[in-house]
């Protein structure tokens, strides 16, 4: 009897460890500060990045068709989100999402979204199209809930309750152990106005703040467009956007923040103060991996560092251009924001942009290993 009973406490013993290192597992998974990389590009330069610089890999765009189905738009799509399921083999945690929207992405989305039976349609479809990818879970990205966003797209009043209703909605239909993030606005209108934080936080397992594009491809002044600190002349901050979303009860575990591997150019630029906070118009955009051709020292360049903002910023003075952007300093400052403040992670638009090696995505990875100060 005595024998019994010690092998059975034995048993429970082993059972209650593996039970214990299983939890322990699960727990320091869920507390790794998130990477999570968008994608929108064709599925053979996926082969040259590292699926282990990553925690989650996001597909860029599905859509809502003309009978409120999560759609995807070609065969183009399919291979891009097999070949991210397929890197799963190389990282067996890496989360493979699934974005709708994007910018010009989500016309019908104040429509289709607006009803309980639009909702279900848009759900049950999704979760048709994820259990045939054997995907992770859905980034919404809906620019924009109750504010303008792409020119000529309806929004609504309404469209912030219905936005909460999806989360929910969403999260019943799929589970605990999928993930679902969204993509939000970091500029003040649309934290202040488009989403319901406390009701719509307890569904998500992240909010990925778009901190770039703070200027816009529409302003008529130029400014950092993803600047990390407020600075006198600009509000519009990373650090501006978390620090709201903290004093409305956000978890900051929850909180992504945002960074550019682009630069945005404006032309016709004065040449005071180098350029910042100057007038001038949007010219156009390029990415990190063309920045020795599109915007170096050769070209005609001169680079400057904001103290305030933490963040760069170049001046062409013969062509009376201004560049705002990201750099390798900036995001190792960023990264180490994310560190200091105990956030969840940071994201970036987008991976293509990023060189094959001693890239932005590298210069992240290499920040996150050393000490958090």
């Amino acid at each position: 009897m005595i024998l019994k009973n010690s092998r059975h406490q034995a048993v429970l013993f082993f059972l209650l460890l593996f039970s214990l290192l299983g939890t322990a597992s699960l727990q320091a998974q869920k507390n790794k500060t998130a990477i999570l990389a968008y994608y929108a590009g064709p599925p053979e330069r996926l082969d040259s990045f590292d699926a282990n610089q990553m925690t989650h890999i996001i597909f860029c765009f599905g859509h809502v068709d003309s009978t409120n189905r999560f759609a995807l738009r070609s065969l183009k799509d399919t291979l891009v989100i097999q070949k991210m399921v397929a890197m799963k083999e190389k990282n067996p945690d890496l989360k493979v999402l699934l974005s709708l929207g994007g910018w010009g992405g989500c016309a019908p989305c104040s429509d289709a979204f607006a009803t309980e039976e639009g909702r279900k349609t848009f759900i049950e479809s999704f979760k048709q199209i994820t259990d045939f990818f054997q995907t992770d879970g859905i980034d919404l990205d809906w620019e924009y809930p109750t504010i303008a966003g792409f020119p000529g797209h309806k929004f609504a009043p309404t469209d912030k309750d219905a936005f909460t209703a999806l989360v929910k909605e969403l999260r019943s239909a799929l589970g605990k152990r999928k993930t679902i993030t969204f993509a939000a606005g970091g500029f003040q209108k649309y934290l202040d106005e488009s989403v319901d934080w406390p009701k719509v936080m307890r569904y998500v397992d992240y909010v990925n703040i778009m901190s770039y594009d703070l200027v816009s491809g529409y302003a008529t002044t130029t400014g950092h467009h993803t600047a990390l600190y407020s600075s006198a002349q600009q509000k519009e901050s990373t650090d501006n956007a978390v620090q709201f979303l903290l004093r409305n009860g956000v978890k900051s575990r929850k909180i992504v923040i945002g960074a550019a591997f682009y630069t945005r150019i404006w032309q016709n630029v004065s040449a005071d103060n180098n350029g910042l906070y100057q007038s001038g118009q949007f010219k156009g955009a390029a990415d990190f991996r063309y920045f020795p051709t599109a915007l170096s020292k050769d070209s005609g360049f001169v680079f400057y560092w904001d103290e305030v903002a933490k963040a760069p910023y170049a001046y062409h003075p013969e062509k009376q251009l201004f560049a705002t952007f990201d750099d390798k300093r900036s995001i190792e400052i960023k990264t180490a924001y994310v560190m200091q403040h105990k956030l969840g992670g940071i994201m970036f638009w987008q991976l293509g942009s990023d060189t094959y090696a001693d890239g932005l995505l590298e210069t992240i990875n290499e920040t996150l290993k050393q000490p958090s100060k």
